[in-house]
C-alpha cells in the first residue's frame, strides 16, 4: 500500500459564521472517514450539511486521483478561518443606525489514509519507551 498520500479539499465563502462552523468541526477532527459521515448525516445543526458536501468532495478527489477507498480514508486536518465579512447597516430607533457584520468562512480538509496515522503512533509510541529507557538508567545510577 502507498504511504503517506495526502488529499486536500477547500470550501471558500461560506456564509456561514466561523463560530458555528467549528462547533461541527470540532466534532468530527481525527475521526475515521466513514464515522465521520456517520456522525454528521445525523447532526442537526445547519453547518453539517457543507461540511458533509465537502467530505463527499474529498473523497471522490481520492478516489480518482489516488484509487483509495473510503474504508482508507481518515480526518488528517480539518481547519475553520475566517473569511470576509459583508457589513450592512442595521437602522435603530431615534435616527441612528449600526453596522452588522455578515461573517464567512473557509473551511480547509485534508484526509489522509490510515497509515500515516500508524506510523505517527508508531513514532511516539518509540519516544515514549527511549524516554522511560533512560529515566531508567539514571534510576538505577542513583541506587548505586
Amino acid at each position: 500500500m502507498i504511504n503517506n498520500i495526502l488529499v486536500k479539499a477547500s470550501l471558500r465563502y461560506l456564509k456561514m459564521s466561523p463560530r458555528k462552523v467549528r462547533l461541527v468541526a470540532d466534532l468530527v477532527r481525527n475521526m475515521n472517514f466513514i464515522d465521520a459521515k456517520a456522525q454528521l448525516r445525523i447532526n442537526p445543526r445547519r453547518a453539517s450539511k457543507p461540511i458533509l458536501k465537502l467530505l463527499d468532495s474529498a473523497e471522490a478527489s481520492a478516489k480518482h486521483n489516488f484509487s483509495l477507498n473510503k474504508e482508507d480514508l481518515s480526518i488528517f486536518e480539518l481547519r475553520v478561518d475566517e473569511g470576509p465579512r459583508l457589513k450592512r447597516l442595521f437602522y435603530r430607533s431615534r435616527g441612528r443606525a449600526d453596522v452588522k457584520q455578515k461573517r464567512m468562512s473557509h473551511v480547509s480538509l485534508i484526509l489522509s489514509n490510515n497509515n500515516i496515522k500508524e506510523e505517527t503512533q508508531s513514532t511516539e509510541n518509540k519516544a515514549q519507551t527511549k524516554h522511560k529507557s533512560q529515566k531508567n538508567i539514571k534510576d538505577q545510577n542513583l541506587k548505586k
